[in-house]
């Protein structure tokens, strides 16, 4: 039987404030202990890099740190060169430049025999600064400054046309200086399964590459002696090349049947993917990417059927970057600090972020400590230092606990990540390269405060200080506005004093 006293208590409880409602937090079930998908991996740490201690490349030049193996670089180009002279009669690789265009890293290349692939002035002048005669200089792009444009021009450089604008323009410079040059036209097309590239060149598949033909021959000034054809960036899949070198090789013979030209070279590019791990790739990269004698494969085999005789055939130009130099790239870095995120996960904070690796923003790099950590692998966050949410070097990887000081290892970051850093927030790092038999050196220092601020200028009416608005009169019996004393940079010792 219910009571008076019962029916209160319930009322009383009634009363009471709802909790706050916590929205739950779902965290997969993944330890470094047995479950069901069986034990993690272990960690094995790489104190070395080609033989070379990490501790002595840090105490050397310091942390960040880039560094690349001339080892590396060296057998990855001899390898593609290999494979692709094995089934193709003539082969010239030509670095692209805006890969990583270290000089240490191209001379590297143009050593081995490479050209130098540019795609603006300031890389068609570093090319020449490297020591590459312009006319083994192939230069790309949609934006071709003029001055370059016309040095390539009289040089004899291989100068792929990308719009009918260029086209134009080209022709009119050569009417200007009386020249009657060589060029080439860019060729976009669908290839399968990787999305197609028509911002770049003519499109063969609706007829415009052909209609660039026929409008080169109509002006009379230019002579094609080329094709170039870039058929994506990280492919994955090889037949792509296949298919699309197929298109580019009737194309030719159609060239040659319906207005007699007959072409020097035939340039497909480069697209090749490293092992890298992109994002929305579920099996390491070791697993997917194509081997270097895959991709060989897959190109020549659509030349194949090429009309020309074998005296006569062009040459084959490869424009590959990412797939040679990315293994080639270690970056190394320190935690700075632990934290514990409001769902649970383990976060570390390391001195090198996303200003010195964008790339991180489509790849998941693997992460390897450089001594024997101990502790159970946990979900981990990797953090940059720059005081941005978008800091994130890699959002999920297992590692054990980290304490500060820790050296890690980032790889592979030779392809893109140098040329793509930016000083935002800290200073860039030191470059560093490892040679074959285990020397190293700085291929590019530090930078500096000094550095950063050296093409800056500071206005007259800005060092100057505050100043009355023109044309208004002082008001009487107030004083007038001081003139501050002009700044001068502080000398190294002052600087060294003060942070001190």
């Amino acid at each position: 039987m219910t009571t008076h006293t019962d029916l209160t208590k319930a009322v009383d409880l009634s009363r009471k404030p709802k909790p706050l409602y916590a929205r739950p937090t779902l965290l997969r079930h993944q330890s470094g202990l047995m479950n069901k998908m069986g034990t993690q991996p272990r960690i094995t740490p790489t104190d070395a890099i080609d033989g070379v201690p990490v501790s002595e490349l840090v105490a050397q030049y310091g942390s960040p740190l880039f560094v690349y193996s001339q080892r590396t670089i060296e057998h990855r180009y001899r390898e593609l060169q290999s494979n692709l002279a094995r089934r193709y009669p003539k082969v010239q690789p030509a670095w692209s430049y805006k890969t990583c265009y270290l000089d240490a890293v191209c001379r590297t290349y143009h050593k081995e025999g490479s050209w130098a692939e540019c795609v603006s002035g300031m890389e068609v002048n570093k090319a020449l600064r490297n020591g590459m005669p312009m006319n083994k200089v192939v230069f790309n792009g949609p934006a071709k400054d003029e001055p370059t444009l016309l040095a390539a021009l009289k040089g004899g450089a291989v100068v792929n046309i990308d719009h009918f604008d260029e086209l134009a323009a080209i022709e009119q410079l050569a009417k200007t200086h009386g020249l009657f040059p060589k060029v080439g036209i860019r060729l976009n097309m669908a290839t399968g399964n990787t999305p197609r590239w028509d911002r770049f060149g003519f499109n063969l598949d609706n007829g415009q590459a052909w209609d660039a033909v026929r409008r080169l021959q109509a002006g009379g000034r230019l002579s094609l002696n080329g094709l170039h054809a870039h058929f994506g960036t990280f492919i994955l899949d090889a037949d792509n090349y296949t298919i699309g070198a197929t298109k580019v090789t009737a194309f030719v013979n159609r060239l040659k049947r319906e207005l007699g030209i007959t072409l020097d070279y035939i340039d497909l590019g480069g697209g090749f993917a490293s092992q890298n791990r992109l994002k929305t790739q579920y099996l390491p990269g070791d697993q997917v990417t194509p081997s270097l004698a895959q991709y060989a494969e897959a190109v020549t085999r659509g030349l194949s059927e090429l009309d020309y005789a074998e005296h006569e055939l062009p040459t084959l130009i490869t424009e590959t970057g990412r797939g040679l130099i990315d293994e080639a790239g270690t970056l190394v870095t320190t935690v700075l600090a632990n934290k514990r995120l409001a769902d649970g996960r383990r976060a570390v904070v390391v001195d090198a972020g996303v200003n010195l690796l964008y790339t991180a923003f489509w790849y998941n790099f693997e992460i390897e400590t450089t001594a024997p950590v101990v502790g159970v692998p946990e979900p981990t966050v990797v953090f940059g230092p720059l005081c941005m949410n978008i800091d994130v070097v890699r959002e999920h990887i297992m590692l054990p606990p980290l304490p500060v000081g820790t050296r890690l290892l980032i790889r592979p970051v030779g392809a893109y990540a140098v040329t793509q850093s930016m000083s935002f927030i800290h200073l860039q790092p030191a470059v560093a390269m490892i040679g074959p038999d285990g020397q190293h050196a700085e291929i590019r220092a530090a930078e500096t405060l000094d550095d950063l601020v050296r093409n800056e200028r500071v206005p007259e009416w800005i060092e100057a200080g505050p100043q009355p608005a023109a044309g208004r009169p002082a008001t009487p019996g107030r004083p007038g506005t001081p003139v501050l004393p002009r700044l001068t940079p502080l000398s190294a010792a002052d600087r060294a004093i003060r942070l001190n």
